[in-house]
């Protein structure tokens, strides 16, 4: 088992999901996170002064899936929330090695 987490901008997270439920994946972990990466930052204006964001606010997506299914998430992934400019994100591919249902007990690809 693999977990694929992806750090994406938040506005291509329904794009994504969706993606994502198109190749049979609907389970995931969102959370909202914050960081800079070649990005670097953005420039803003507020009253009339400019200022630079530098930690920048993402959304992270968290799927673990069997080692087979990887390839495809990770690209319907980078479909979805490729805008071809600087700061799309990152996708992270992490070994899992145990899952365990809470409920039941069971463990292994069964509990996916």
């Amino acid at each position: 088992m693999q977990k694929i987490e992806a750090i994406i901008r938040t506005g291509k997270v329904d794009d994504v999901k969706h993606a994502l439920e198109a190749i049979g994946k609907v389970s995931l972990t969102l959370t909202d996170v914050k960081g800079r990466g070649q990005q670097k930052g953005l420039k803003r204006q507020w009253r009339g002064s400019e200022y630079i964001l530098d930690i920048i606010p993402k959304t992270k997506i968290e799927v673990v899936v069997p080692d087979g299914d990887v390839d495809a998430v990770v690209t319907a992934i980078c479909k979805a929330a490729r805008t071809g400019q600087i700061g799309d994100g990152k996708i992270f591919v992490i070994p899992v090695g145990k899952t365990i249902r809470v409920r039941t007990g069971e463990e292994g690809d069964a509990v996916l």
